[in-house]
């Protein structure tokens, strides 16, 4: 039996969703802090994250090796499963917009690169907080995949949690 040679660009499939989860929350303490300081050497680390979780996943994120590693394990209850190339997409789009903010901060465009990396920031607290992953919504739409992680079961639920509840007044 042969082995196949390991390949270092390979993204995960499937994901662990409370990785994902994690990776996301760091995001939002990444992209937090560029907003509050304005400090253009803040979106490096930030776009660099996101190139690296689309060539390889967690392989050459610090923040996806420190999750992976240390901080998901130690997370108690059942890790969810969930497909892999809708997360990869989720990050090409995070890299667009890291990048972009990093190009328009570098040309003097602060205004730009405070828009992008809040609306980065939106979507990144969405994953983080609600496991609403904007990337892969429009994953499923733009490959209609089949296969992608459908929320409306979810957002079904918790709207029918929500009208379950006694009204108070």
């Amino acid at each position: 039996m042969t082995s196949r040679p390991r390949s270092w660009f390979r993204f995960p499939d499937p994901v662990d969703e409370t990785s994902a989860r994690l990776v996301a929350a760091g995001v939002v303490v990444q992209a937090a802090a560029f907003l509050i300081w304005r400090e253009g050497w803040l979106l490096v680390p930030l776009a660099y994250g996101f190139l690296a979780r689309v060539l390889a996943g967690p392989t050459f994120s610090p923040l996806g090796q420190l999750v992976t590693r240390v901080v998901s394990p130690r997370v108690p209850g059942a890790h969810r499963a969930v497909p892999g190339p809708p997360k990869r997409f989720a990050q090409g789009i995070g890299l667009a917009f890291s990048g972009t903010a990093s190009i328009a901060w570098f040309l003097g465009a602060t205004p730009v690169a405070v828009v992008v990396v809040a609306v980065l920031l939106a979507a990144a607290t969405l994953e983080a907080v609600f496991a609403v992953c904007l990337g892969c919504i429009a994953y499923r739409f733009v490959r209609e995949c089949d296969d992608c992680d459908d929320i409306s079961d979810r957002l079904r639920r918790a709207v029918a949690a929500r009208s379950d509840a006694p009204a108070t007044n």
